[in-house]
């Protein structure tokens, strides 16, 4: 299995069907007030850096972060394939979205999840990420978990931080 992680533009089929599959997981878990997943166009129009996760060539993870003014970012978009699941892609996906957000000078990545998305939250919580309020436009919500974290100063400086993985 060979796995790349590169920026791409999410405005291409592939990546249209993953966030497709990320919608319909999405709508089996939560009510519609409560799911917050930028379109493609949104994805665009917000300047998202946006990586997809390739094995052996076939799109099975996306994700992407929205740069803030303020030096802060939001997660996007993080998903796998369920047929992808298992193998490490999401884990190789958040450390590439990181390290490429340290090197925009992010110092804060911040995003919200879903209680009942317990593998995200897992992931998460295992990088480091820690509960914290509603943030920017979102408002209180008992189906929302709100989470941040800190980059490490050592990543602002460090260009060798790949964002292809092997």
């Amino acid at each position: 299995m060979t796995l790349t992680i590169a920026p791409e533009t999410p405005d291409q089929a592939e990546v249209h069907a993953l966030l497709e599959q990320a919608d319909r997981r999405s709508a089996g878990l939560y009510p519609a007030e409560s799911r917050h997943g930028l379109s493609v166009a949104a994805l665009l129009a917000q300047r998202v850096r946006f990586l997809v996760a390739r094995q052996d060539g076939r799109a099975v993870g996306c994700g992407g972060f929205a740069p803030q003014d303020d030096g802060t970012a939001e997660l996007k978009r993080i998903f796998v394939a369920a047929e992808a699941r298992g193998l490490g892609i999401g884990r190789a996906l958040l450390q590439a979205l990181e390290a490429d957000a340290a090197r925009a000078g992010i110092r804060l990545l911040r995003l919200e999840t879903g209680v009942k998305s317990a593998e995200a939250l897992g992931l998460y919580r295992r990088f480091g990420y820690r509960e914290t309020g509603p943030f920017g436009a979102y408002g209180p919500d008992p189906l929302s978990v709100f989470m941040a974290k800190s980059l490490p100063d050592e990543w602002l400086t460090a260009a060798d931080q790949p964002i292809v993985k092997p």
